[in-house]
């Protein structure tokens, strides 16, 4: 039912903003064609993004997937330089390469490898790389925050609609008995909630910061999982240097964190 909670969510968003605004407490243009064509092409990535992450959990255990994430780093960090003119310092250059690295390591030697699992994440890299950018870049411009979360979701809600429906998970969701479940209810209701707050968090850190500085925060977060994966799901295959190689990754990404940490004490 993933991608129906999704759905879920995106309503949310679209609900809470346009409540909010009509109250005025927050500011952003009503609909028309020009706030539609000023928000592409966010909306493809976050789909593109969605559909391909579904494809590539799928298809590849926790921990690879986790460390195969951290391309993203270096796409984000070239699309930066591309895009926005952005450039890092040397020393947080290195540690991008040392992830990258690490990754490389562990891949070569993944023991469960699936060649459209990996295939999946790297287009899956691609769309959240091309996601942070375009927001950094749309921020840029004459769009607020508000109105890039309103309008993003509101394009993106009909296409993730087929989705739950192409996949059956609309189907899995009538027939699912726990909705009479109050601890259910609130559990989802509380879901919803905190996909708001989590996706407007996203845009401040991408607005406050960089793109790059919210991948890495989202690799970090992953640490648990690729540690923990290890344990549980029982899909992953130890070897030695698969294991060194995600060691490599995780360590140049707690690196990178000090070093950003210690420009943010010195700006």
């Amino acid at each position: 039912m993933y991608t129906l909670l999704c759905n879920t969510q995106i309503i949310t968003i679209i609900t809470v903003l346009w409540v909010a605004r009509m109250f005025h407490i927050v500011s952003f243009p009503g609909p028309s064609l020009q706030e539609f064509r000023k928000i592409f092409p966010l909306p493809i990535f976050y789909v593109f993004n969605l559909i391909l992450g579904l494809g590539s959990t799928q298809k590849l255990n926790l921990p690879m997937y986790t460390v195969l994430r951290r391309f993203t780093l270096l796409l984000v960090a070239i699309g930066q330089a591309l895009v926005l003119g952005t450039r890092e310092t040397l020393s947080v250059n290195i540690t991008l390469v040392m992830m990258v690295v690490g990754a490389l390591i562990a891949a070569l030697n993944d023991l469960a490898f699936d060649l459209m699992g990996y295939i999946f994440i790297f287009l899956t890299n691609l769309a959240t790389a091309a996601n942070g950018i375009y927001t950094k870049k749309m921020m840029g411009s004459d769009m607020n925050k508000y109105e890039i979360m309103f309008y993003n979701a509101l394009l993106v809600l009909f296409p993730v609609l087929l989705l739950a429906y192409g996949t059956g998970d609309m189907e899995k969701a009538y027939q699912y008995d726990g909705w009479s479940n109050p601890y259910f209810l609130l559990n989802f209701f509380l879901s919803c909630v905190m996909a708001f707050i989590l996706i407007y968090s996203t845009i401040m850190v991408t607005h406050l910061t960089s793109p790059l500085t919210l991948t890495v925060i989202g690799c970090l977060k992953n640490i648990i999982v690729t540690y923990g994966g290890m344990f549980i799901g029982g899909d992953y295959v130890y070897s030695l240097v698969n294991f060194i190689g995600i060691n490599v990754s995780v360590a140049a990404s707690l690196v990178y964190s000090f070093l950003k940490y210690k420009e943010q004490v010195q700006n």
